[in-house]
């Protein structure tokens, strides 16, 4: 678990109560906490100048910084993690560049995070990704929206080279959703409102998107919590 922390306003909405109910409660929390640290991340990258030649942090960057720590809570409340580092891509995961390789490895991959605290999301992020895919593939499928062959592909991993990975593809990492400013914006701004029908609004927004980007791969039999994503 990567630190236990709760809403101030305690409301998490239909979404994460569904989740709650067959995931582990740490498994929960970490996302919470994991979710922070990747808006804390956007804040940090936002304050560089060359952001601006992102539309997404162009547009909603500076609501990113104004965020007080209750409101970074609430959008940190929702019931996906909010980057993404390719958990829908098996084939980056079955043939990584080798380690080592340097520029030529990375080329594919646009890099969108270039702020000194990136190295450490990413690694935090490839770490839990990791260790849902092996003890928890329906929570990897429902909070990362990651498919089955990468589940199996990242799971075969050792952590060492996980954290590996994290270290020399952090350009995998990007905010989920990129092009799609005004979701971003409706959970910002809702998250900034406090209001629990709005805030709710948003969180059910993201998922919803985040289970039709699942819809091609077919839950496990008897998976309650990946039928329902795929539902």
């Amino acid at each position: 678990m990567l630190l236990q922390c709760e809403t101030d306003d305690g409301a998490r909405g239909e979404g994460w109560g569904l989740a709650e109910r067959w995931l582990h409660p740490e498994t929960l929390e970490s996302l919470v906490d994991l979710n922070e640290l990747c808006l804390a991340l956007f804040a940090e990258q936002a304050a560089v100048r060359t952001a601006q030649a992102s539309l997404l942090l162009r547009q909603v960057g500076e609501l990113w910084r104004v965020l007080d720590a209750a409101a970074r809570r609430r959008a940190a409340a929702c019931p996906y993690l909010l980057v993404d580092a390719g958990f829908a891509d098996p084939l980056r995961w079955r043939q990584p560049a080798p380690l080592g390789v340097g520029d030529g490895g990375k080329a594919a991959y646009t890099t969108f995070f270039t702020v000194p605290g990136a190295t450490e999301v990413a690694r935090l992020v490839f770490t839990y990704a990791w260790h849902l895919a092996r003890s928890q593939s329906a929570a990897a499928r429902l909070l990362l929206g990651m498919s089955a062959p990468c589940a199996a592909l990242i799971g075969h991993h050792s952590l060492r080279r996980i954290h590996a990975l994290a270290e020399t593809h952090q350009a995998w990492l990007m905010p989920r959703w990129p092009a799609r400013v005004q979701v971003w914006r409706e959970l910002l701004l809702a998250a900034a409102s406090g209001e629990a029908p709005v805030l709710e609004r948003a969180r059910l927004h993201g998922l919803t998107l985040l289970a039709a980007d699942a819809r091609g791969s077919t839950p496990e039999r008897g998976d309650a919590g990946a039928a329902y994503f795929a539902s």
